[in-house]
């Protein structure tokens, strides 16, 4: 069983974070590569973050209205 990292990701060149506006999935759903996890927000966008394996969504460690620096650990899916 694997588990993978899902890391706050770099939008842009100026990007330094972002907070979450919305989950898409709760822990425990299953998901699949592609699928969107979570709607971010940054100074000059808001855009969705998909999923970069199959598995299932077993931590959330960003709550909605939280920020995170990029590259940070938001969450984890494991398979």
């Amino acid at each position: 069983m694997a588990k993978y990292e899902v890391n706050m990701p770099k939008f842009g060149a100026t990007m330094e974070d972002g907070e979450i506006v919305e989950w898409y999935k709760n822990v425990g759903d299953p998901v699949k590569k592609g699928d969107k996890l979570c709607s971010i927000m940054t100074e000059k966008l808001t855009n969705d973050l998909e999923a970069m394996h199959d598995g299932t969504l077993t931590e959330i460690n960003t709550q909605v209205g939280e920020k995170a620096n990029c590259g940070d650990i938001i969450g984890y899916i494991e398979d």
